[in-house]
């Protein structure tokens, strides 16, 4: 077997064995990416040499001493470029310091290799978005991986990455990691720094991993989560050992099964595929409770005034003269702002900032952004219902599988809609997990992965990798 395909725990117990180096698991990933990643196009860039520095610089015996993991290219790496998938950055721009979840990983004893594709600062659900290149579907090259980390999550399903780093703002971790078959994480609000991720909508975002396994999950989990003066948003909540817990079971726990996310939409074959795994845990001596989120319908809507809202503020300061590609004809700065913005981003980026703009204005602010944030209020309060009753909620991730390249191209709403199962999580604050819960066949006849989704109270994170770790145990597959 490949080292670019083992476990991060495997890997660990050779390392410290003395049975292989952390320089040959480097070389490991970069013949992977040599091997898959012509087709896939998960990664934008990666500097093999400085990797293998770092490897062979790499303290072993800490948790991740000498593990290559890879980076969204929306959290900087310090040296390294940070593009957000986007024209306006490429070229342009070299990071001249760690996000805190990169200095955290380094910390670790990680060694960060490789920068990942991903939708143009995160806005979009397939990759298309990316500027720079396309990505796709490792089990069907035909389809999409998701996004907004769709190359973090191709990266680890194709086998050219151990683990990644990804952000997920309304489901940018848990989509694509449905999509490609991998494990996806995002955590509660507040338990992971955001400070070094380029921000989309700074009250939702937030920075977690996709991995093979549930308990490669929890480590990194643990090494990036823990409180920051950088980020006032950020939590100081003493970080457990979260892969202690992982094999206690799910005896007792009371499972939410919500009726909104299994009504009209839900492809009969993802939902076979999420009533099995339901099944399966009550088997293992979980309860299934029947719940209801009514203001599910609303999520969509409120998230897409909420997210552009606070995407307009915060690409406000990508005008070609802090940094990023200037284009300037010499008629003024006025001129200048407009042509630079105008040739750096592409459509997507332009839709939500117009959107954004467009319901912060005066006139409108009350009937849309505040109206918004009512519904968002109402959201978070069923969440704390629904969380009174059961310890988790069970759900699909997306309402089928990977859909082919290109479907959504002139309708940008249908990949808006295909998000209503993980949006809410986002509003809410709360953690979420997608897990892999088998194949459905395509038409064409080519098997594809869905993801299991669940969900826990805010700072709940040992409850749904307990509960995912089940699951994974039991499915066997």
């Amino acid at each position: 077997m490949s080292l670019a395909t083992q476990s991060i725990s495997a890997l660990r117990q050779q390392l410290t064995a003395g049975d292989i180096t952390s320089r040959d698991i480097v070389e490991s990933v970069a013949q992977a990416i040599d091997s898959n990643d012509t087709e896939v196009g998960a990664y934008l860039s990666r500097d093999v040499e400085k990797a293998l520095a770092a490897a062979d610089a790499a303290d072993l015996s800490l948790p991740l001493g000498g593990i290559p993991i890879a980076i969204k290219d929306n959290i900087n790496v310090e040296g390294e470029p940070c593009t957000c998938g986007s024209k306006f950055l490429q070229g342009a721009y070299l990071s001249p310091y760690d996000a805190t979840a990169s200095r955290k990983l380094k910390e670790a004893g990680a060694v960060l290799f490789g920068r990942t594709n991903m939708d143009e600062f995160a806005m979009g659900s397939s990759t298309e978005n990316s500027a720079i290149q396309l990505t796709r579907n490792p089990h069907d090259l035909n389809r999409i991986p998701g996004g907004s980390s769709g190359g973090s999550a191709a990266a680890v399903a194709s086998g050219s990455a151990i683990a990644a780093l990804g952000s997920d703002t309304g489901g940018s971790v848990r989509q694509p990691a449905s999509h490609c078959g991998v494990v996806g994480l995002k955590p509660s609000y507040g338990r992971v720094s955001r400070y070094g991720l380029v921000a989309f909508a700074s009250s939702l975002d937030q920075i977690g991993p996709l991995t093979n396994s549930v308990e490669d999950a929890a480590l990194l989990l643990e090494a990036i989560a823990g409180g920051d003066p950088r980020d006032s948003t950020c939590l100081d909540d003493a970080v457990p050992s979260y892969r202690e817990s992982l094999d206690k079971g799910v005896k007792g726990t009371r499972i939410g099964i919500p009726a909104e996310y299994f009504g009209e939409g839900l492809a009969p074959a993802v939902r076979e595929r999420i009533e099995t795994a339901a099944k399966a845990l009550e088997a293992e001596g979980a309860e299934l409770v029947e719940i209801s989120l009514p203001s599910t319908k609303h999520a969509v809507s409120t998230y897409y005034v909420l997210a552009p809202a606070e995407a307009s503020s915060n690409l406000s300061r990508f005008d070609g003269v802090r940094y990023g590609n200037r284009v300037d004809k010499g008629t003024g700065i006025v001129d200048m702002y407009g042509t630079s913005r105008s040739a750096g981003f592409g459509s997507e980026v332009k839709r939500r900032i117009i959107l954004g703009t467009y319901v912060l204005s005066s006139g409108y602010y009350d009937a849309y952004y505040t109206r918004a944030q009512k519904v968002r209020t109402i959201v978070q309060q069923e969440f704390q219902a629904a969380f009174q009753k059961v310890d988790a909620i069970l759900s699909p991730v997306s309402p089928g599988p990977a859909r082919k390249l290109g479907d959504a191209k002139g309708d940008p709403l249908s990949d808006y809609l295909a998000d209503i199962y993980t949006i809410s999580a986002n509003l809410a604050g709360i953690c979420g997990i997608s897990v892999p819960a088998g194949t459905v066949p395509s038409d064409e006849g080519t098997n594809l992965p869905v993801g299991l989704q669940l969900l826990g109270p805010h700072m709940a994170e040992e409850t749904i990798l307990r509960v995912a770790k089940t699951w994974e145990s039991v499915r066997g597959e």
